[in-house]
């Protein structure tokens, strides 16, 4: 079901945020405490997973946009990666130029 799913994605999200902040601790007291840096796990396993989690956060929150918009615009949007942010992008029909007049 789409409850469960939308669950499932937060949980990827919040596991993701965690993972962020864990790295930020080790890092902050491995710069107060040099020799007492030890890895709590695999670095190149937690990036993927990271990636990964982000990726389907911005997934989900694309398709909340697009559906928001869709149901409370009357024009038509995309998803798109945008150099500013933007998670839709609207998207303008092309209309075929009027015949020339005679």
């Amino acid at each position: 079901s789409s409850s469960s799913r939308f669950q499932n994605k937060n949980r990827v999200a919040i596991l993701a945020e965690l993972d962020k902040e864990k790295r930020r601790l080790i890092q902050n007291s491995s710069m107060n405490n040099p020799g007492a840096s030890i890895p709590l796990s695999r670095p190149a396993l937690n990036k993927d997973f990271r990636d990964h989690a982000e990726q389907q956060h911005i997934a989900a929150q694309q398709k909340a946009a697009l559906q928001h918009a869709h149901a409370h615009s009357s024009g038509f949007f995309i998803t798109q990666d945008s150099s500013f942010g933007n998670l839709i992008l609207p998207v303008l029909p092309r209309l075929d130029p009027p015949p020339p007049a005679e």
